[in-house]
């Protein structure tokens, strides 16, 4: 698993595009903090640019530092055991091409090994979209990913590509006043 981290590190650190298995699904990344990156996965999905894109993180002293201070109420939930990902209403640290038009960026708590490893050796969030063209169904198995996504991207981790991804994260998102609604269970 090192030469993958490694590998993956590399590419996101030269601002490169990386398919790779995620907690979820199968996800195209880069750096979060980089726009030109961001960019280059906007291109390669065909996605309306500003359309939003989540980011993963490593843990919550990760998070904290895009959102701030958190309640306990959503470290609980950040914290689940079903991978959940929360739409926060002010991120820092990111690249503005990330947030959504309304400034808010979903952020979801890597429990995946390999993505724990890559985020805590690269030491910054890092995109996770799902690795298809826009408006196509997510693929569940490395083999169901379209050849334009395989060609396009910089590197691909050649990690679980015999595994079936099926599970989507929870949708949480937080409204400018606080509020909590589950967008997907």
């Amino acid at each position: 698993m090192e030469t993958f981290v490694n590998k993956g590190c590399e590419v996101l650190t030269k601002g490169n595009t990386l398919l790779y298995p995620t907690d979820t699904i199968w996800g195209i990344g880069c750096d979060a903090t980089n726009s030109e990156a961001i960019k280059k996965v906007y291109g390669l999905k065909k996605r309306e640019d500003r359309k939003a894109l989540i980011c993963l993180v490593s843990d919550l002293k990760m998070l904290e530092l895009l959102t701030g201070k958190l309640g306990d109420n959503i470290k609980r939930i950040a914290l689940a055991s079903k991978p959940t990902t929360i739409i926060y209403p002010n991120v820092n640290e990111v690249a503005a091409n990330l947030k959504a038009k309304n400034g808010s960026v979903g952020i979801r708590i890597v429990q995946d090994e390999f993505c724990r490893k890559l985020l805590e050796r690269f030491g910054k969030p890092i995109v996770s979209t799902s690795a298809n063209m826009s408006g196509s169904p997510s693929p569940k198995k490395f083999k169901e990913i379209d050849q334009v996504i395989l060609e396009g991207v910089d590197h691909i981790v050649t990690l679980k590509t015999k595994e079936t991804r099926t599970r989507p994260s929870t949708i949480v998102l937080i409204d400018a006043d606080g509020n909590l609604k589950t967008l997907r269970a």
